[in-house]
C-alpha cells in the first residue's frame, strides 16, 4: 500500500518554552511545526517546555499541520525524559538530534515503544554531523518508523569547518549522500535552515536550489519565510498541466495497444508517467491543505 501524500514544503522550528509561539503556530500556513525541546530551549526551561508542548498538543487546534517534537540527545540529562514524555504527547513524529547510527534509532525506538508510543508515530532524524553523513544509508533504513531525514546544516558547517556560501557548494557532498539514502529508503528529506533573516534573496535562492536538488521541503526559523518556501516547493501550475496531459495520453495509448506515446514531440515512457502521477497527487494534497487553511481562517 502506498503512503498517503502529505506536503512538507515548510516545516517551522518553534521554541517549546514559548507559550505565545505555540499558540501562534495554530494560525500559520506552515505544513508542519517542530516543537523544539533542544537548541531553542535553555537548560533551566527544559521541563517547563515539555509540559507546555504536551498541553498545546492536547489542546489541539493545529488543523492538518504536522506536529513534530524535537527531543534532546540521549547523552544529555534530558534526552530520556524527553522521549518518554514525547511518546504519548500526541505528536505525529519525534525528531532525534545528531543521529549518527542505526543503533541510535533502535535505542530511541525501544524507549518510545516501551513508553506507549502509537505504532504510527514516526521517527525523524537530524543529519548534522560528518559521521551521520557517512552512515546516512543505515540510518534511513534503520526502522519502519523512520520517515524523514532533516538536514542540520548549521551544526554540520561547524564540524566540517566550511563556509556558508550562496551556492552551498561546501555542503553538496553531504546533501547528496543524505538525498541518496532517503530516496533509496523511500522516505522524506528536508533541507536545512537559512540563518540570515535579512537575506530574502538568498533564502529564495536556497529554496529554489533545494527544490531542484529534490528536497521535499525546507526547515525554517521564522514565520515570515513560510510563504516563499511553500511557493518554491509546490509544483508549478504548468508542470501540473503537462503531467495531467501525459497521464491521459499514456492511458489512451495503453488502451489502444500502442507501445509508444509521443506528446508535443516528446517521447513519454512509464517513468515519466510515474513522476507525473506523483506531482499531481502532491498538487491535490496541497490544494486540500490550502482549503483547510482557508476554512480555519473563516
Amino acid at each position: 500500500m502506498s503512503k498517503p501524500v502529505r506536503p512538507r514544503r515548510s516545516i517551522l522550528y518553534m521554541p517549546g518554552s514559548n507559550a505565545r509561539a505555540l499558540e501562534k503556530g495554530r494560525t500559520l500556513a506552515a505544513d508542519g511545526l517542530i516543537l523544539d525541546l533542544e537548541d531553542a530551549v535553555a537548560p533551566d526551561a527544559k521541563e517547563t517546555a515539555r509540559d507546555l508542548i504536551r498541553g498545546a498538543i492536547g489542546q489541539g487546534g493545529y488543523g492538518k499541520r504536522e506536529l513534530i517534537v524535537r527531543t534532546n540527545a540521549m547523552d544529555t540529562p534530558w534526552g530520556l525524559d524527553d522521549l518518554n514524555a514525547a511518546a504519548t504527547m500526541g505528536a505525529d513524529a519525534i525528531l532525534l538530534p545528531k543521529v549518527e547510527s542505526a543503533s541510535a534509532v533502535h535505542q530511541a525506538e525501544e524507549i518510545l515503544s516501551t513508553a506507549g508510543a502509537p505504532d504510527d508515530q514516526a521517527i525523524w532524524c537530524m543529519m548534522e554531523t560528518p559521521l551521520g553523513m557517512l552512515h546516512a544509508e543505515e540510518i534511513a533504513h534503520a526502522s519502519p518508523r523512520v520517515a524523514a531525514l532533516v538536514m542540520g546544516t548549521s551544526d554540520l558547517a561547524k564540524d566540517l569547518q566550511c563556509a556558508h556560501t550562496l551556492d552551498r557548494l561546501p555542503f553538496m557532498t553531504s546533501l547528496g549522500m543524505c538525498m541518496l539514502a532517503a530516496r533509496a529508503a523511500g522516505i522524506v528529506i528536508l533541507d536545512g535552515v537559512h540563518l540570515n533573516l535579512n537575506d530574502d534573496g538568498g533564502f529564495e535562492y536556497s529554496c529554489k536550489q533545494g527544490a531542484e536538488l529534490g528536497f521535499d521541503g525546507k526547515t525554517l526559523i521564522h514565520p515570515k519565510t513560510i510563504a516563499a518556501a511553500n511557493t518554491a516547493f509546490s509544483p508549478p501550475p504548468e508542470i501540473i498541466e503537462w503531467s495531467k496531459k501525459i497521464i491521459v495520453a499514456h492511458a489512451e495509448a495503453t488502451l489502444a495497444g500502442k507501445g509508444v506515446v509521443v506528446v508535443e514531440g516528446k517521447l513519454i515512457e512509464n517513468l515519466h508517467v510515474m513522476n507525473a502521477e506523483r506531482l499531481v497527487a502532491m498538487a491535490v494534497a496541497i490544494e486540500d491543505r490550502e482549503a483547510a487553511l482557508k476554512t480555519e481562517g473563516d
